[in-house]
């Protein structure tokens, strides 16, 4: 299934794509719910598919909807850095030996197609095409990689904005060139893992205005999804709803000879296999 919510910041609706792509409303049957943590948590998506089977969910017109992110007020964003040696390599960094981990903060989630702001006093502000995995269950001290896929509820395209001088020469924890406002786009759908055959099989591709900047894939990982969620499950617990961003591929500004960040008036454009595509125009904070 691909799960998304629709309308105004603040006012959307959960919804799900039907067999021909229609959008489906799930106000009713969730009973004014979301699909968040507690959704996942108590089989939602298991009555998302019974109802969908039905034919029996209203269709929504989309035309000059809005879609928002598919996940509502995540608790956690956790995201891995540095997990595709040519994007390590073209920071300039070692090979981790184990997977880099940094936080998000949860309020940068913003929908798919909403603009990104680069900060004030910003002049290196960055994109990251990445794939976000969708916790579907509490996961703690997690054992092995079958385990790990068993509590993913799902996918979807992430935009880990970066805001490099604020992450790598302000000093401290990189969390600050990470967390500022709408540095987070998400969707447009979550895809369930049922519809996913192998995460590590996904291309990944990011375009600034027009121009073809990242073309990776996810086989090129050094962590694989399934490792990445292992390993972070024995140093915090997973919860429903939780987001995590595994890594970015080479094509970065920061790596560029030339590092053409983002300017106001600049448009990203940003696709997965089988997970959809983003636009996001950039204006300033």
């Amino acid at each position: 299934m691909k799960l998304l919510r629709v309308g105004a910041i603040g006012e959307e609706r959960p919804a799900v794509l039907d067999g021909e792509g229609r959008v489906r409303d799930l106000t009713g049957l969730l009973g004014g719910a979301d699909i968040d943590g507690p959704f996942l948590a108590g089989g939602g998506l298991d009555r998302v598919r019974a109802a969908l089977a039905g034919d029996d969910l209203p269709v929504v017109d989309t035309e000059g909807l809005r879609i928002g992110a598919p996940v509502a007020r995540p608790e956690k964003v956790v995201c891995i850095g540095l997990n595709f040696r040519d994007h390590a390599a073209e920071s300039g960094a070692a090979i981790p030996e184990e997977p880099v981990v940094f936080m998000k903060a949860p309020n940068t989630v913003v929908g798919p197609f909403d603009e990104v702001l680069v900060p004030r006093k910003s002049v290196k502000t960055d994109w990251e095409v990445e794939l976000a995995v969708v916790i579907g269950k509490t996961a703690r001290y997690l054992e092995s990689h079958e385990e790990a896929l068993a509590v993913i509820a799902g996918y979807a395209i992430s935009n880990d904005v970066s805001e490099r001088e604020f992450q790598l020469e302000r000093g401290g924890q990189w969390d600050k060139g990470k967390s500022c406002e709408t540095f987070n786009p998400l969707g447009p759908w979550l895809v369930t893992a049922d519809e996913v055959a192998d995460p590590q099989g996904l291309g990944m591709r990011l375009w600034v205005n027009g121009e073809l900047r990242q073309d990776g894939d996810s086989k090129n990982m050094i962590f694989g999804v399934a490792e990445v969620i292992r390993y972070l499950s024995w140093f915090m617990v997973l919860e429903p709803g939780d987001v995590i961003n595994t890594g970015t591929p080479a094509g970065v500004a920061l790596g560029m000879p030339d590092h053409p960040y983002l300017r106001e008036g600049d448009v990203m454009e940003l696709e997965i296999d089988g997970l959809g595509r983003q636009r996001q125009p950039v204006g300033q904070a």
